[in-house]
């Protein structure tokens, strides 16, 4: 049938052929315009993480809308005029942007104790630096020993502050890609404004929109890079070792097409490319190759072996020769990427659909376009200088021959050496060591983290029984309001009822526990609030009625930022707002989670089923720790498939064995490697495994089936073995070095597991 097929219709019509293929791709290729890029936090998380629901829930209640952070170190110090006029400059700049709302700073933060002045007195009118009437020197003491600035909005040299940039709610809900051109926008005037101070001091910009905004452009940046660069080393490559312009340009085109199809399909299905999943360009240029070239070193195999052959019976044997071992080796590479769709995370799976199609659509346009463009061209004789000078595969055969002994001892300890090394794999890493410390984005994050109170958000929340308010509400009610009812008339009764010394209690001692931990930059929680309360109290506790004039009396804008993140009276619910470290070295993120539930839980007062933990640093532990079962399960998926592919394709269980080992032993290197390089599996590690395997096996698989043909010629294992060496062995070569080629371009992406995943 296949053979009828190409002499019948392929090889018959071949301009007809071209013309059908070069519509079909335009018609989809058009589409590649309306390729997507997702770079958000939500790449970093599992698919179906229980605590996703109730991480999102949490940010609705206490509304935390998203903004960005400006450090800002001035060549003066940090309360001069000239820092404060900077500040206030910087502040007017950025508010007049369409996207931002309101800027938080030194300027109009609340101070409490600036000088320090009674309850019912600061409520009336509470100082800020821009509103005057405030001591610089006791608003500097206040900065650095308030709890709700300092290691937050100053750093504990008081050489460093904070902008807080808070951005605008879409209330319509726009179409995404205008909301994404909107906020890239935005990034550039913000910079834009940035720049104009540069010479004030130093600033910097940080924050998650502008983390999500600055990798797109980076995902942008790599797809160009990648497959332009890719494309010039395999000109070059592919001219050194055919030394003719036809095996140069026909699998640039066929490999063109193929990228062309795939981004159009990609586009035209909504599906969206992520940092890991922007190196299919790359990915699927060099497997394509790898197709072309077997059949390049095929036709001119038997141009030399059958000189006097026409031109069409020559590209006819090369294209069924080559279609069996090349089906079932795109079919085996397919099954390597297709074990990637069982990992829980997103960006994975996609790149598993992603590259699976692509490697299909680049098997059916290779075997369409070569053949066609083929025989439009002239036979000539081949040049095979670079084979008569190249003899390294002769040297392989010759060990092969001669020590095998050796190779099982030396793949005996290289078993070794993996196995120890892969024990010693870790999952644990730092979201800030994904970048180069030239990027704008590491360097943003390490001033936020080290001098600004950390950068990985975590929240613990505390549920109260509801039963204790009913309790404590008639007991507080009988005995303790009688004389204030007249103070709080104009005040909500829930309010009033609420804030008890039981609750109150409780939060501070969570509190104070969690600040304790070394691993945490900086938290706020109502019990921040009680500290405040405190100083302005004369060193005496707020008691409830205070307190809870406190909480209904201050005003909208202070309120929103001091009170409302940290109570949900409604729901009976606190939360206590941390940020982590994330460059410390000791960070152990999962034992970090886990000591804390367990020592909270051991606190008498405490229970445990009322504590949650919750936001960003929990989806992301989550996320690392699905990393071992994602590569258990993604390599055991692998392992089965081909092994039982093999069997059906070799009809020996020998020979499927044999596949299999030869396979297994240099993945099984590559994590032995890292484990004793210190290497940590990520998002982009965890894919290396099934995807060697998935490249590695079209040799073996060609090799094999290339042995069993020339065994039976003459039955000679060793005559088998020179002559298979020799003719699929330099097609093997040419297209493991043009995969190597592929990847090493890797390491110019911004993004460093993708440089360690090249």
């Amino acid at each position: 049938m296949l053979h009828a097929l190409y002499d019948k219709v392929v090889l018959k019509y071949p301009r007809l052929i071209l013309l059908m293929v070069f519509m079909v791709v335009g018609f989809i290729g058009i589409n590649s315009t309306k390729l997507q890029i997702d770079a958000s936090a939500d790449t970093l998380i599992l698919e179906h993480d229980k605590d996703l629901k109730y991480s999102r829930e949490i940010q609705s209640r206490y509304s935390t809308p998203d903004f960005l952070v400006i450090t800002y170190t001035p060549k003066t110090e940090l309360l001069s005029d000239k820092s404060l006029q900077t500040i206030g400059t910087l502040s007017k700049k950025l508010e007049a942007l369409p996207m931002v709302n309101s800027v938080t700073s030194l300027l109009n933060v609340p101070l409490l104790q600036s000088p320090p002045k009674p309850v019912k007195e600061l409520l009336a009118k509470i100082p800020t630096i821009e509103g005057g009437e405030v001591d610089k020197v006791l608003a500097k003491k206040e900065f650095l020993q308030s709890p709700l600035y300092q290691n937050n909005l100053v750093s504990a040299d008081f050489k460093t502050t904070a902008l807080m940039v808070n951005l605008k709610v879409d209330e319509l809900k726009t179409d995404r890609d205008i909301q994404r051109e909107k906020e890239h926008q935005n990034i550039i005037d913000i910079r834009t404004i940035m720049t104009e101070h540069q010479g004030d001091g130093e600033l910097f910009l940080g924050g998650v929109s502008m983390i999500a905004d600055d990798m797109i452009t980076y995902v942008r940046g790599d797809l160009l890079v990648y497959g332009t660069t890719v494309i010039l080393l395999m000109i070059v490559v592919l001219w050194i070792v055919f030394q003719e312009v036809r095996f140069v340009l026909l699998p640039i085109l066929i490999a063109s097409l193929s990228i062309l199809t795939t981004t159009g399909l990609l586009g035209m299905f909504g599906w969206q490319v992520t940092v890991i999943s922007s190196n299919f360009v790359s990915l699927q240029i060099i497997i394509t190759m790898s197709i072309i070239i077997h059949l390049i070193v095929r036709y001119r195999e038997l141009v030399k072996l059958n000189p006097k052959a026409s031109h069409k019976k020559v590209i006819l044997d090369t294209v069924l020769s080559m279609a069996k071992p090349t089906f079932f080796a795109v079919i085996t590479t397919i099954a390597g990427f297709s074990s990637l769709v069982v990992s829980d995370i997103l960006p994975v799976i996609n790149l598993g659909w992603m590259m699976s199609a692509g490697i299909a659509l680049s098997l059916l346009i290779a075997f369409l376009v070569f053949p066609t463009v083929m025989i439009l061209l002239p036979k000539h004789k081949p040049h095979t200088a670079f084979e008569q000078k190249f003899t390294l595969i002769k040297l392989y055969a010759d060990i092969a021959q001669n020590y095998g002994k050796s190779i099982f001892f030396v793949s005996f300890i290289v078993a070794i050496f993996s196995i120890t090394g892969g024990l010693r794999l870790m999952v644990e890493n730092s979201f800030i060591d994904y970048f180069k410390t030239s990027t704008p984005i590491y360097q943003g994050m390490k001033i936020i983290d080290q001098k600004l109170g950390g950068t990985t958000p975590l929240d613990v929340i505390y549920d109260f029984d509801t039963e204790t308010i009913v309790e404590e509400k008639v007991e507080v009610a009988d005995d303790e309001f009688d004389d204030f009812e007249d103070e709080f008339s104009q005040t909500e009764d829930e309010a009033k009822y609420w804030f008890t010394p039981g609750k109150m209690q409780k939060v501070q001692e969570i509190h104070n526990y969690l600040k304790s931990l070394p691993e945490v930059g900086n938290i706020q929680s109502l019990s921040t609030m009680l500290e405040v309360g405190k100083v302005l109290n004369s060193g005496k506790e707020l008691d409830n009625f205070e307190l809870a004039l406190l909480y209904n009396e201050l005003p909208k804008e202070f309120k929103k930022s001091l009170f409302n993140p940290y109570v949900s009276i409604k729901d009976n619910q606190v939360r206590f707002a941390m940020r982590i470290i994330d460059s410390d070295k000791n960070l152990r993120r999962n034992e970090f989670i886990k000591k804390i539930k367990l020592n909270l839980g051991e606190m008498q007062t405490i229970k445990s089923e009322n504590i949650h933990l919750s936001n960003l640093m929990v989806l992301y532990n989550n996320m690392l720790q699905s990393l071992f079962n994602s590569q258990i399960k993604t390599l055991g998926i692998m392992v089965s498939a081909l092994t039982l592919m093999f069997f059906f394709l070799f009809k020996s269980v020998k020979l499927a064995f044999i596949a299999m080992v030869a396979n297994i032993i240099p993945i099984a290197t590559v994590f032995g490697l890292m484990g004793w390089a210190n290497i940590p599996l990520d998002m982009m590690t965890i894919t290396i495994a099934a995807i060697s395997i998935g490249i590695g096996v079209d040799d073996t698989i060609h090799y094999i089936h290339r042995f069993g043909i020339e065994i039976k010629k003459d039955g000679n294992y060793t005559a088998a073995l020179q002559r298979s060496h020799e003719s699929i062995g330099y097609a093997m070569y040419y297209t493991t070095f043009a995969i190597m080629i592929g990847f090493v371009v890797l390491v110019l992406s911004n993004f460093l597991p993708t440089i360690y995943f090249g």
